[in-house]
């Protein structure tokens, strides 16, 4: 059952937020509510919707038990018509009156990295890599690198990128942990399917109010970069090594060749880190809230197995397998997976709050 005071707490609250909006405001207040009413405006709409169904199928009803029988009838056929989609009204409501993860609207930094298996892993980070890249365009979404560090015939031993746009984190969140490739490598002769893997983490990237940094808490190092093969990129340090000092975090920066960009794209990627930290911080915390997510978040988690010789990729979280390889590393078939954990994930935590209740 639906709770009746919740729902009139939503409609109250958007009533109020549209009145307030529509007098003088100053435009950081307008913003805010504007941002709020944004959230709220569809939760609203969904109510009303499912309060009016009820409200039609009462009046139907009292039809249905009046003296004309031609209404009647006609007034049986609607009302069982309304009746047959309550329960997906309600099932809709249901999830939207789930409690929202804050960081579902944030932005990311996703790093790949190369795990247990040399070159061959290098090539499957690549692979994962241009994976979310090509699911970001087909998203709307803008991806720029921040960092990578190339593999010696191919691939990434690490890349980290930035992913921008409307909800990334609520899509992306489920992908951190360690992928697993099987597959035939070209270098092999012998024709034998070797198993490597690559460890993904999706960071939400948060607003620099969220996360205060202190100058004090910072060691920052410079030294020059340097490319493959250890040859100097060029003269000047400008390379940046950042170490924040309460935590131990370090992040090190050389792909630009100003001293001042590596420092922005560290702090950037450090003040992701610093976020995620303290977010897995509060999420132990709540250890019983753990249980009601897909999978444990461990990003040394095994998640996902992509095995070339039988074109599958299988996610061990929710025991899904789809034998769509390429369209899943080509990024248009990620998606399935996508909604497939979405839809586990609200299926846990429908269950978690039923079992509180």
């Amino acid at each position: 059952m639906l709770p009746v005071e919740r729902l009139d707490a939503i409609l109250a609250r958007a009533q109020s937020l549209q009145e307030e909006m529509n007098g003088e405001l100053p435009p950081e207040r307008f913003v805010a509510l504007s941002k709020e009413y944004a959230e709220i405006d569809p939760l609203a709409t969904a109510v009303r919707a499912y309060r009016d169904a009820l409200s039609e199928a009462a009046d139907l009803r009292a039809l249905k038990e009046g003296d004309d029988a031609e209404m009647a009838e006609l007034a049986a056929l609607e009302l069982a018509e309304i009746e047959a989609g309550l329960p997906d009204m309600e099932a809709a409501l249901e999830i939207l009156l789930l409690p929202k993860d804050s960081a579902d609207e944030l932005n990311v930094i996703v790093e790949v990295r190369a795990g247990t298996g040399g070159d061959e892993a290098a090539l499957f980070a690549g692979d994962l890599f241009r994976m979310y890249a090509r699911y970001a365009d087909l998203q709307g979404w803008k991806s720029e690198i921040i960092s990578q560090s190339e593999g010696d015939i191919g691939g990434y031993k690490e890349v980290v990128t930035a992913i921008r746009g409307k909800g990334v984190f609520a899509r992306l969140k489920f992908e951190s942990g360690v992928h697993r490739v099987q597959r035939v490598p070209e270098t092999e002769s012998g024709g034998r399917i070797h198993t490597s893997a690559a460890t993904v983490a999706v960071l939400p990237e948060p607003e620099e109010v969220d996360v205060k940094i202190e100058e004090k808490d910072l060691r920052i190092d410079v030294f020059r970069a340097s490319g493959p093969g250890g040859q100097s990129v060029n003269t000047t340090d400008s390379a940046v090594r950042i170490t924040h000092l309460p935590t131990g975090i370090t992040v090190s920066q050389q792909d630009e060749k100003s001293q001042h960009k590596n420092r922005a794209k560290a702090m950037q990627v450090l003040r992701a880190r610093l976020f995620e930290a303290e977010r897995e911080r509060a999420d132990s915390e709540r250890a019983a809230d753990r249980k009601s997510q897909v999978g444990s978040g461990d990003r040394s988690e095994r998640i996902r197995t992509y095995n070339f010789p039988q074109g599958r990729v299988t996610d061990h979280r929710i025991t899904l397998t789809l034998h769509k390889l390429e369209k899943i590393l080509a990024g248009d078939g990620l998606d399935e997976m996508v909604e497939a954990l979405i839809r586990e994930d609200q299926a846990q935590r429908l269950a978690a709050v039923d079992d509180t209740h």
